[in-house]
């Protein structure tokens, strides 16, 4: 079995030749990282300064450029211009800077393979911070202040927004009333239909509620309630209190008669 892949795999060849130069890993501040961003590449966008005394660690300060200062939108902060980096030397982890180059004929019938280069391994890593003075304090008030806002506000409209408009009536409102009205609109059936299904109940079952005869006939209650105060009787004390049952005269319950009155009954008959 083979698969294909629609992607075509494309060599690249990696140089190597800057294994051994040491590169320092620098973490910036979110301000500073955003002028770098929109800073053209042929300006100076700051300097380093690097003061070694014996027996301490280098010092290592960050002046940015007037250019880069100069690059903010209208009424935005000023960001500061020294940061103090503090250095850390990286022995636990094995970390490396690649770059590759973009093939400059890619019409070419044979395609150049895009190379890649490892500009050097991580020595050091620095974390650039501003020291603290009045543009560093106003930057970050305002960057509290920002962070404050809340994302909702309340607008005062001048005008009717049809996608605000509350709906008067739902759709599940409109389906109850409609099925309300045809409930209550239901024509009776006719009187001896009436009792011939409360007749048929009642052979099953000896006492029924109210609300279960209207399930069973689909009568108005009031229409319903007519019909069994002439045929039923409504017991007010327990075990059945709140059910109907038919008049002793509308009874028509099945009593099977013992077998020996009827044995009796046919030997007398033999005499």
């Amino acid at each position: 079995m083979t698969t294909t892949n629609p992607t075509p795999h494309i060599d690249r060849e990696l140089d190597l030749s800057n294994t051994g130069r040491g590169v320092w890993l620098v973490k910036v501040p979110k301000y500073i990282a955003n002028k770098w961003d929109k800073a053209p590449g042929n300006i100076e966008v700051g300097k380093l300064k690097i003061t070694r005394k014996t027996g301490n660690k280098p010092q290592v300060q960050l002046s940015l450029s007037e250019a880069v200062l100069c690059l903010k939108d209208p009424g935005e902060q000023s960001i500061p211009k020294d940061h103090r980096l503090g250095v850390s030397n990286e022995t636990r982890q094995s970390l490396g800077v690649f770059s590759h180059a973009v093939p400059s004929n890619t019409d070419s019938v044979v395609p150049e393979s895009e190379k890649l280069y490892m500009e050097g391994r991580i020595v050091q890593k620095l974390e650039c911070k501003p020291y603290a003075n009045n543009t560093y304090y106003k930057l970050k008030s305002e960057s509290i202040r920002k962070a404050s806002m809340p994302q909702r506000q309340v607008q005062q409209l001048d005008r009717i927004v049809q996608t605000f408009k509350p709906v008067a009536v739902h759709k599940h409102d409109l389906e109850y009333q409609e099925r309300k009205k045809a409930e209550g609109k239901k024509a009776r059936d006719d009187k001896d239909a009436v009792l011939n299904m409360l007749f048929a109940a009642f052979e099953k079952h000896q006492y029924y509620n109210i609300k279960d005869l209207q399930k069973i006939t689909r009568q108005p209650i009031v229409y319903l309630k007519e019909i069994l105060k002439e045929v039923c009787n409504y017991n007010l004390k327990n075990p059945h209190k709140n059910t109907w049952e038919l008049k002793p005269e509308y009874r028509h319950y099945k009593q099977d008669a013992p077998v020996e009155a009827k044995e009796d009954k046919h030997s007398s008959d033999s005499d």
